[in-house]
């Protein structure tokens, strides 16, 4: 976005500000469903597979933050892959943001209605579950169309009930950590660790949803470095000892639907399940409210930018609401939670994000080049090795993606180049 339409935005945001972000972005429904699937996929060995999905994506986070001290403008990876390699090149990044954010709301309102059903078993699964889904995603639309007021108090909502849940689980939980369990534990198999890894490394991404509004920061060079690193240390702490928790006390994890939940009912009772379980749905609908407020924003932007058709850009009459793009994001978003598993649709959300990581952070070198440095800055030890370590890594962590998820990518990856293409009369019209 040009620098002269981000002075117009009010740079009130601070460094705790995109914290608040960035954690929004990584907890949704990773944490609740991802500790039974770690544990069926690695066993006691599970919770140090989170400090690896750590360690991996600390090397994106950190080329991010590099690259975030850059600017001042608001766009995030858009900006970056813009500069760098040219205007279809920005589009196409942030329309993968967009399908991993689109694949992932799937995922997280059919998992959401899932917890649910633990106070209704109808809603866990079948004809139950899918209408619960499809109100969830209507509900969520409605909300957003009829005003942004409405669809932010629904946000900070359930934000603000997100992580008491986890960390009562934690402090109760402590005591019953079994560290024999945990040092003996087995390294899986080579041949699935990496096609674990890209599933478990679903509830780390999102950070990059705090790199995005840096025009509107006091100071984004500074304050969103420092956030987006500081927050997913913080989330690797949490992750790591739900994880051991889990292991030790409840033996079957791997069979489990709702996992903390159970873990909760085995430390505090009924009562710490239920809990536990309100937590989870109020988590995963904060992130959820989140991702239908900002997403739709996306391709109304692109639209009014001539990246994307009119249509895309029409508002609602009254409530001034981008209502086409938000239509196509839900209907779209329902038809991947009623079509696909839990898993199936996080590989699809992280396969998307990794390959906008990896336009990302292949800028870094470019932007090093044709951006002058600035007092301050953050800076990378070791020059280009963590950026070229974080490249290495996501292209590695790619090729365990299934057939399916490639396909399902490139379906998206298509529709967004046809209706970009569709778009070059009003970009010529735009730029004349």
């Amino acid at each position: 976005m040009n620098n002269h339409k981000d002075e117009s935005l009010n740079r009130e945001i601070g460094q705790l500000g995109f914290s608040a972000i960035a954690l929004n972005g990584v907890i949704g429904a990773g944490i609740f469903a991802l500790p039974a699937i770690a544990a069926a996929k690695s066993g006691n060995f599970s919770p140090w597979l989170f400090l690896i999905c750590a360690i991996l994506i600390m090397t994106v986070v950190l080329s991010f933050a590099r690259a975030a001290s850059f600017f001042r403008d608001t766009g995030g990876p858009i900006q970056y892959a813009s500069l760098a390699f040219g205007s279809f090149a920005g589009f196409q990044t942030g329309w993968l943001v967009y399908i991993g954010r689109l694949a992932a709301i799937g995922a997280n309102i059919s998992l959401m209605v899932t917890y649910a059903g633990w106070f209704w078993t109808p809603l866990a699964s079948g004809i139950g579950h899918q209408v619960a889904v499809t109100a969830a995603f209507v509900l969520l639309a409605i909300f957003n169309i009829i005003g942004v007021r409405q669809s932010m108090r629904v946000v900070f909502l359930f934000s603000a009930l997100k992580l008491v849940p986890l960390f009562l689980l934690i402090l109760l939980g402590l005591a019953h950590i079994q560290p024999d369990i945990l040092l003996h534990a087995k390294l899986p198999v080579s041949g699935t660790l990496g096609e674990t890894i890209l599933v478990l490394l679903y509830a780390f991404v999102g950070f990059e949803s705090a790199v995005v509004p840096a025009g509107e920061a006091r100071n984004p060079r500074k304050d969103i470095p420092r956030a987006i690193t500081f927050t997913v240390l913080t989330i690797t702490v949490i992750y790591f000892l739900i994880q051991m928790i889990s292991v030790s006390v409840f033996p079957e994890l791997a069979a489990s639907s709702t996992p903390l939940a159970d873990v909760a009912e085995i430390l505090m009772g009924a009562t710490g399940a239920a809990l536990l379980t309100f937590g989870a749905v109020f988590s995963i609908g904060g992130n959820c409210s989140a991702s239908m407020l900002s997403a739709p924003r996306m391709t109304y932007a692109l639209a009014n930018m001539a990246s994307l058709p009119a249509w895309f850009g029409v508002v609602h009459p009254r409530t001034r609401t981008p209502v086409n793009s938000i239509v196509f994001y839900a209907a779209l978003g329902l038809v991947l939670a009623l079509s696909g598993s839990f898993v199936w649709l996080a590989v699809v959300s992280t396969l998307a994000r990794l390959l906008s990581y990896i336009l990302g952070v292949a800028a870094l070198p470019v932007l090093e080049k044709r951006i002058e440095k600035t007092p301050g800055q953050f800076r990378l030890r070791g020059g280009y090795l963590i950026p070229a370590v974080a490249l290495l890594l996501c292209l590695w962590l790619i090729t365990f993606a299934s057939t399916t998820a490639w396909l399902t990518t490139a379906v998206f990856f298509a529709l967004g180049s046809l209706l970009y293409l569709a778009s070059a009369g009003r970009r010529k019209n735009s730029n004349d």
